[in-house]
């Protein structure tokens, strides 16, 4: 059995398919997890037909691993399935607010990280794909997302059809703090970060970028603040589309 400590993004799967009564027991028992007010905010598309994962792929940059895997996961967070509750029980719902949003987007993150949690334990493989915020108003549309449902995760699920190495950690001491939050020092930031930054790879990851040092390939290359911006519109924009100004 895999545990916490062990585990490895999968993005290569066999071609073994992912029975069906496995994965809905999967997603039946990540429901377990904890939720606000017991309402269950997300809802999961379950993708599998590979048409639709191809509509989805552009969507995630094209990371082949949304075509290859069996199956793929979208899990959303969801305050409509309660909007209309509410509104058959003669109750008057006001969850089209960006609070609401949040409420949703963290009890579907946490659904998300549970199912990934006994996904993984059962043998399969899982990738979480960031992407889904990048542009949710593709994902919205090829998946024919309503008002008050939003997307924010995605995972591919599959057998493993690869064992890469465990990817490196911060030491407890950098992010674990006692009674109140204290500021890092220069130092700390050295001693944090300085074993990251010596591991081969990511000496690598530099060279193969043209930079200076591993912060810079993040600033620069992979989250630069451009992009970030204009994803950060993108979002805004969707939110209020989808019912939830900001």
């Amino acid at each position: 059995m895999k545990t916490i400590e062990t585990r490895r993004t999968i993005r290569k799967y066999t071609s073994q398919d992912v029975d069906e009564q496995l994965l809905d027991k999967l997603l039946e028992q990540a429901a377990r997890t904890q939720t606000m007010g017991n309402l269950q905010l997300y809802s999961v598309v379950v993708t599998r037909d590979r048409k639709m994962k191809e509509k989805l792929a552009p969507a995630h940059f094209n990371q082949p691993m949304v075509t290859q895997a069996p199956v793929v996961l979208t899990i959303c967070a969801d305050f409509r399935r309660t909007t209309k509750w509410c509104e058959q029980r003669k109750a008057h719902p006001g969850y089209d607010n960006f609070l609401s949003f949040v409420n949703a987007a963290s009890d579907a993150l946490l659904y998300t990280q549970t199912f990934s949690c006994l996904a993984e334990e059962a043998g399969l493989g899982i990738c979480y794909l960031g992407t889904t915020v990048y542009m949710p108003q593709a994902i919205i549309d090829i998946l024919q997302l309503p008002a008050l449902v939003m997307p924010v995760a995605t995972l591919t699920v599959g057998w493993p059809d690869e064992n890469p190495p465990l990817t490196d950690r911060l030491p407890l001491r950098a992010f674990v703090h006692e009674e109140v939050y204290r500021d890092y020092s220069p130092a700390q930031i050295n001693d944090y970060y300085g074993e990251k930054e010596e591991l081969p790879e990511n000496k690598e990851f530099v060279r193969i970028n043209h930079k200076e040092t591993l912060a810079q390939v993040f600033t620069d290359c992979r989250y630069t603040k451009k992009d970030n911006e204009a994803m950060s519109a993108t979002l805004i924009q969707t939110l209020r589309k989808q019912g939830f100004p900001v």
